[in-house]
């Protein structure tokens, strides 16, 4: 089944190597890009990535010794291990988080949260955001919330980040607890010149803070 072992092992080092460049901890490097390719960045607003697409490169060269090293089953093995090394950076992860993390680090986020804006006036909007997050630590975790603009915007036209407003946002989420977080604000926008004046988005991302520790989820 093996026709070359040097072709196997050149294979798992450069994909251990691509894993290492782009593993999403503690900040996930994809949540800018325009266009990603697996776990690479290719592009985002400020044009192409490099070194996503260098990433990108190394894995194909990765799935190419994989086939050359294996004598048969070889489809099934570049499927296996695309679906391993893309669920094993959230194993590893959640495993490291529910053992030895502490503070933000130990917070985890599914990515579902999603963010409703109404037109009130001419500089009023009410502000609606819900989200949920997970302490996976033995110990409480306080920190501050910040919401980011999603890139896609230009301009520098503000939408998730107009939840600041109202801010700081203050939270403690209990040990080993999960917490849906339910904002709802009127926000008196008359000192931002660039705004939206309605509108909702998902998958919205935020920096949590807690002292000079940060991470962007």
């Amino acid at each position: 089944m093996v026709r070359s072992k040097l072709a196997l092992f050149s294979s798992f080092i450069i994909l251990a190597i691509c894993m290492y460049l782009f593993f999403p901890f503690p900040n996930n490097v994809t949540l800018e890009a325009r266009s990603q390719f697996m776990s690479f960045p290719i592009s985002n607003q400020d044009g192409y990535i490099l070194l996503g697409i260098i990433g990108s490169i190394l894995f194909v060269i990765a799935m190419i010794l994989l086939v050359i090293g294996m004598n048969k089953y070889r489809f099934r093995a570049v499927i296996i291990v695309a679906v391993v090394y893309t669920i094993l950076p959230n194993l590893l992860i959640t495993m490291y988080q529910e053992t030895l993390a502490s503070g933000i680090q130990a917070i985890s986020y599914d990515s579902q949260g999603e963010c409703s804006f109404e037109y009130v006036s001419e500089d009023l909007l009410n502000g609606e955001c819900n989200l949920v997050l997970h302490n996976r630590s033995s110990e409480d975790v306080s920190f501050e919330l910040e919401f980011i603009d999603s890139s896609y915007f230009e301009d520098e036209v503000r939408m998730e980040s107009l939840m600041n407003v109202a801010g700081p946002h203050h939270f403690t989420i209990e040990a080993n607890h999960k917490n849906s977080i339910h904002l709802k604000e009127l926000l008196d926008l008359s000192d931002i010149p660039k705004h939206i004046e309605g509108g909702s988005s998902s998958d919205i991302h935020f920096r949590i803070i807690d002292g000079e520790q940060t991470r962007i989820l």
